[in-house]
């Protein structure tokens, strides 16, 4: 049997300060080979098992270090980062902290010029990994310009271009639209079954990568609480970690069904099996979602676009005559592909950007969270940031003490909330729209179902909500409209049902599962509609 390509031996890890250990006596190997998933709530350990995988922890974070990290033999004490990083390619939770340079080529071309190739093979490399992530059209274009997505996938390109034996990704689909997260994941697949590279993932939404996972290993207080294959994940999770379910794993769990599905395809065939899903054959018309439909309100606006463009000098459009209402109270997700104008909507919402064309109205100030949290932290403590029942209400106030920069991304993400949002002590006025760019990038569902819970109050009191997410499943958990944007336009915009019931990528995995009749989109939901509609009733 070939050598571990990663082995921790013992490993007990405290950052600066704290005395709480984020890793304590993690011992575990991985194999030349392995496809593995790290899973684990916000907070638990899976970033930072990340970085010392690669040697950033200790020799970039500092603190107390204890036990043994080898990468392929080498010893993480005795090699520092520059060493290792020619074996472990890295994508941490923040790309734009990870792109160094100008434009997008010479970023990808980084790691094959600095091991010496020759500018024949740093071009064939280059087109390579841009044409594999599809962002060959990128190539050209300032790293400063891309949206979340693309930088995203430009500093996954960088990691992935010099073909290291070992990969770790953290949250690599968290700012990625549903197509580009599955091309991606494939694409990983294929690069662990054809060239034997070890994939070493942690995500929160595990319904998007387990199908491809050969070993899940599940983290508790800086613990290993569970290593196994998925299947064995799952049953453990649904005994001792619910919060670790993916949907169709809660959505049998609710209809009393057993065994949990790993993805969509194995919940269906189970279901077909028990006669809870006819036979593929030709799909039916889909029934009227159950869900109500939006109620006439009166014509006040909250926010209001009247053909909005935003043209770039030279360059594309990427707002195109954008026409939309918000109201006070409603709640409103806002999808689309990567680039689709998601970002620069919310800009232009909040008067961040100004329209070349159009008119904007707002009934009073737009509060807007962007993509990186880390921009708005600028103290010492947590306390500092915001105002003691503010952090309280975000479930934060044990932290207080705390750097912000030592949170966890999802502890972070929860903080620059609290700083946007305020309360009635924080700020003069209360915000009439609150607008958030991917709000969920690096937390576990049950952060994400309280951060929904939250917005849900937020608009049940007038507060107009807007929210632009690739992730249906909060999208359908937070809002009640949803608006889908492609090339600058709005394509879209109905119920929440009406658009993430039925589809192939938009929509959730409940969804997936059942087909569209009933507009079931939750697993709640779901189970619901498993118990009370005959089998002739639920669709493909």
């Amino acid at each position: 049997m070939s050598a571990p390509i990663l082995t921790f031996e013992n490993v007990t890890y405290r950052y600066p300060g704290v005395e709480q250990p984020a890793l304590e006596e993690v011992s575990l190997q991985l194999w030349p080979g392995q496809f593995c998933v790290l899973a684990g709530l916000s907070g638990h350990g899976k970033s930072t098992l990340l970085r010392a995988a690669c040697g950033l922890v200790p020799h970039f974070h500092g603190g107390r270090f204890a036990g043994r990290v080898a990468l392929a033999g080498l010893s993480t004490r005795e090699h520092g980062p520059a060493r290792l990083g020619q074996l472990a390619g890295a994508l941490f939770q923040d790309p734009e902290t990870q792109l160094v340079t100008s434009t997008v080529r010479a970023e990808l071309s980084i790691a094959l010029e600095s091991r010496g190739l020759g500018a024949a093979a740093v071009a064939r490399g280059v087109e390579e990994v841009a044409l594999a992530l599809g962002i060959d059209s990128l190539l050209e274009r300032a790293t400063y310009e891309l949206s979340g997505g693309e930088k995203q996938r430009v500093a996954l390109g960088a990691a992935l271009a010099g073909r290291p034996p070992l990969i770790l990704l953290d949250e690599p689909i968290s700012q990625l639209d549903p197509v580009v997260g599955d091309e991606l994941v494939g694409l990983l697949r294929r690069l662990n079954q054809e060239w034997d590279t070890t994939i070493l993932l942690a995500e929160h939404r595990l319904e998007r990568c387990l199908t491809a996972a050969d070993r899940v290993i599940a983290l508790e207080r800086g613990r290993v609480a569970h290593d196994g294959d998925p299947q064995t994940f799952l049953t453990w999770a649904a005994r001792r970690a619910p919060a670790l379910q993916t949907p169709g794993a809660k959505l049998f769990a609710l209809a009393g069904l057993h065994p949990a599905p790993v993805g969509v395809r194995q919940a269906r065939a189970t279901l077909r099996a028990r006669a809870l899903l006819p036979e593929p054959g030709p799909a039916e018309p889909s029934a009227r979602p159950r869900r109500e439909r939006l109620r006439a309100r009166p014509p006040a606006a909250a926010l209001r676009m009247r053909g909005v463009w935003h043209e770039l000098r030279g360059g594309p459009a990427i707002l195109r005559g954008v026409t939309l209402r918000v109201r006070p109270g409603e709640s409103v997700a806002l999808m689309g592909r990567n680039g689709a104008g998601k970002s620069t909507l919310l800009r232009h919402a909040a008067a961040l950007l100004e329209p070349t064309r159009g008119r904007i109205e707002r009934s009073g100030r737009v509060a807007l969270l962007l993509q990186n949290p880390g921009d708005y932290l600028i103290h010492e403590r947590v306390a500092e940031e915001a105002a003691a029942h503010t952090l309280a209400a975000a479930g934060l106030a044990q932290l207080a003490q705390r750097h912000p920069r030592d949170l966890s991304a999802g502890e972070r993400q929860r903080l620059a909330i609290a700083i946007v949002s305020g309360g009635e002590d924080d700020v003069e006025d209360d915000a009439a729209v609150l607008a958030l760019d991917e709000p969920t990038r690096g937390m576990d569902r049950e952060a994400k179902a309280e951060l929904a819970a939250e917005l849900r109050r937020r608009a049940g009191e007038g507060q107009a909500v807007i929210v632009a997410t690739h992730d249906p499943e909060f999208a359908a958990a937070c809002a009640r409209r949803a608006m889908l944007l492609a090339d600058g336009r709005v394509i879209a915009d109905g119920t929440t049902a009406e658009l993430l019931a039925g589809g192939w990528y938009f929509a959730t995995e409940t969804a997936r599962i059942l087909g569209a009749a009933g507009g079931a989109l939750l697993p709640e939901e779901g189970a619901e509609l498993l118990a009370a509609r005959p089998p002739a009733e639920v669709a493909v």
